[in-house]
This record gives structure tokens, sequence and C-alpha cells, in this order.
């Protein structure tokens, strides 16, 4: 990082209006006295499908931009127009975080370990015997190898592509055993739950921009523990719901906090306090509420 030119970085999405990433940053990096500058590259009101990443990539990259997080749904798309990826990124076939930097645009991704320290602390001791992931996008490929790096016996990767799910479960499968990770589509889902110790949630339902429950509330039991990493809004209906019925349930706070954390340690070289941005975090919630 250059201390005198200060760093540049976007995020690049679809509907990402109310993301918090960008305050999130900026906030830890006025608190370690660094210039730093967070802006936000939305697909919709830009008018641009997922697949203009690669023009939105080349424009940044001309326009001195030092990296890139990625989110929704550009986490595997982006992989063709990378220079290089990260072990994890690899693995997980999805990138979150672009790193830009000696003409280089190099993938890496930090949803992983900001959803493995997440769960750590917000469902400590949690039952991993049986575990079903619903969604095998990006965000689930980050979420699945970090529930199979946590201990989960055997994963269920559900999706209303059961192609997908496949794939996904398969490439689990090459990497932490055959006989820990199934897919299917969402007809397998009333079943799978009925036998599984949690779910965790990882499609765009219950954003802002997609509200509504992911599923059959009557799916849901109180010996169900349930996370959701969608966290704008924090309480979304599924985790609402989840708590009504009396499951354990994890919002998508504290893995949108850890990410950011991997993500800012990349961008800038410097270790931020991952328990201030905790709380910043908190605050920044709070305030959005207010308005």
């Amino acid at each position: 990082m250059d201390d005198a030119q200060g760093v540049l970085v976007g995020l690049v999405g679809s509907g990402i209006g109310p993301s918090l990433s960008p305050p999130l940053h900026e906030r830890e990096a006025d608190e370690l006295g660094l210039r730093y500058l967070y802006r936000r590259l939305d697909l919709d009101r830009l008018q641009r499908p997922a697949s203009a990443i690669g023009e939105i990539l080349a424009a940044v990259r001309l326009a001195g931009y030092d990296g890139l997080n990625v989110t929704h749904p550009c986490k595997q798309v982006v992989l063709e127009h990378l220079d290089e990826l990260s072990p994890d990124a690899a693995a997980l076939g999805a990138v979150n975080t672009v790193v830009l930097r000696d003409g280089r645009a190099v993938g890496h991704n930090t949803d992983w370990s900001g959803f493995a320290r997440a769960f750590d602390r917000g469902l400590p001791e949690a039952a991993l015997g049986r575990v079903v992931l619903l969604g095998a996008g990006g965000a689930g490929a980050a979420v699945g190898h970090a529930l199979l790096t946590l201990g989960t016996h055997r994963l269920t990767v559900l999706d209303v592509d059961g192609a997908r799910a496949g794939e996904l479960a398969g490439a689990l499968g090459e990497r932490f055993g055959a006989d820990r990770a199934e897919g299917g589509d969402l007809g397998a889902l009333p079943a799978a739950l009925a036998r599984a110790d949690g779910l965790v949630h990882a499609t765009p339902t219950g954003m802002a921009a997609h509200p509504g429950l992911p599923l059959d509330a009557g799916l849901l039991r109180p010996e169900l523990w349930v996370a959701d990493i969608v966290y704008r809004p924090l309480e979304t209906a599924l985790v609402r719901t989840a708590r009504e019925l009396g499951c354990r349930v994890l919002d998508g706070g504290g893995m949108a906090v850890f990410q950011a954390v991997g993500a800012f340690r990349l961008f800038t070289g410097v270790e931020p306090d991952a328990d201030r941005m905790l709380a910043h975090f908190t605050e920044l919630v709070s305030d959005a509420r207010v308005r």
C-alpha cells in the first residue's frame, strides 16, 4: 500500500445500495489513519448484467483501483477475468475479493473463513452431524467449504438448479471425501431438513431487493439451528421465523464483518481490529434502522 496515494476500492454486484461494506471499511481505515475510499458499482444502477464484470474490472484497473469486493451475481463469472487465484479461491471456484497490484488481478475468497469465524462465535457447540445448505452459488460454495472444515459429517447441498448443487457437492467431495457431501434440487428439502441438525441459507432471498422466506416455514422445527448469510436486513424473514419457533439462529452480520476483515487486510496489508469492526457494524445497523 502506498500511504501517499491512499487506497481506492469498490464493491461490484446487484442491489448493493444498502451495503454496509463501504462505511465499515472506511471507518476502520480512519481509525488506523489510512486514506481510504470505497465505492459502490451497482450493476442495477449501471444497467449492466453480471457478464459485464470483465468490462468493469478492466475499467477500474485503468482508473487505478487497488481492489474490488465482488458479490452476487458475479462471484463465479469474475473468475475468467483474473490473472491469478489464491488457493482458497481456486478450490472454491468463487471470488469475493480481487486485489489489483503490479498490473495483475488476483482473486481471493474471504467468505468461507468469515462464515467459519462467525459460526464459531455465534453458534458454539452446534451439532454438525447433518447440515442442509440451501444455495449452490458462489456464497454457497464458500459456506459449504466452511461447514466441512468446521467438521460437518454430512452436507446436503440443495438448489433450484439441482445440477449446480450436484456439481458443488462433487467438488466438495473431492476435497473432503465423497461421503461428506450430496446435492439435489429443492424437491429434496423436506426430507433433508427432517433429519438435519442445522440449515444454512445462502441465496439472495431475504435481501431488501428479494424479500420473503426461502422455504416453507412448516419445515422448520425448534431442534434445528438456522444460519442466514443475508445481513440487509439483519433480521431476515428466515431468522425471525426460526427464532419465533425456538431455533438457535445466526444472522449474516458476523460473516459480513469477518469477510470484510480479511478483505481489508488484503487491500491494505494492514491488520484491522476485528472487535472494533464488529462494534462499528452494530452501530451502522442501528443507524440504518433509525433512518
